[in-house]
């Protein structure tokens, strides 16, 4: 496949632009997955992220022990490593929160929110290229960032800090949808799918929520997997 592959251009594109701002307190350390973990990244756009897919789902930005220790969305060690049929040498980010260190695929801390959503997709699909022939899975925005060893989301920051964040978001994103034509925009959780919702206007695809599968949510503790399903159902986006 040629290096010409739209989401990984995309994705080298916005790994430059987040790259380049800055962030005031409380945020004491940004990483980029996109940057230090690239090759695993790349190898993920490279088997998964090609043709026309039916369904996007995206989350919020990497979690701390999915996609800053692998370079995937929601990547959960041993999901991306075991059922993806991905690994690889995992960098450093330029400064490191040593609350938070990176240590790829030696991590031994399971990312509740990634073996939840992968595992259900795996229990449905069976295979990785099953459940990717019609699915794709991003996140809105590629960096984590932390005031110490807490981790902040992108709803929290300082809008004014955000917006060229944003901005270089909306723009990956929507040339995420334009690439791969997705017939669903699904957000995981309601600010993605608010995110989604506002770039994708215009364009003709369909946007849908299900509920975000992390442990701090009673609703997802309560079984998440089986309430994801609910919701795809409902919407039409998958069959019994």
């Amino acid at each position: 496949m040629s290096a010409t592959h739209p989401l990984i251009t995309a994705a080298k594109n916005l790994s430059a632009q987040v790259d380049a701002l800055q962030f005031s307190p409380p945020v004491s350390h940004v990483y980029n997955p996109l940057s230090y973990a690239w090759p695993v990244h790349e190898a993920y756009l490279r088997r998964y992220g090609s043709g026309r897919k039916k369904v996007v789902l995206m989350g919020m930005n990497p979690g701390p022990f999915g996609m800053v220790q692998t370079g995937v969305p929601f990547g959960e060690v041993a999901m991306v490593r075991d059922w993806m049929g991905l690994s690889g040498e995992i960098g450093q980010p330029a400064i490191e929160n040593p609350k938070r260190p990176v240590e790829g695929f030696a991590c031994t801390r399971s990312e509740v929110s990634g073996r939840r959503l992968w595992g259900l997709f795996r229990d449905r699909f069976g295979t990785a290229d099953a459940f990717f022939a019609d699915h794709f899975v991003a996140n809105y925005c590629p960096l984590a960032f932390f005031d110490g060893g807490r981790n902040l989301t992108p709803d929290k920051l300082a809008a004014a800090e955000m917006a060229p964040v944003m901005a270089a978001c909306d723009t990956h994103l929507r040339t995420l949808i334009e690439a791969l034509s997705p017939e669903w925009v699904i957000g995981v959780g309601a600010w993605a799918e608010q995110r989604a919702a506002k770039v994708a206007a215009g364009l003709p695809v369909k946007i849908g929520r299900v509920l975000h599968p992390s442990p701090a949510s009673p609703a997802a503790n309560r079984g998440w997997s089986e309430a994801a399903t609910r919701q795809m159902l409902a919407l039409g986006v998958w069959a019994d």
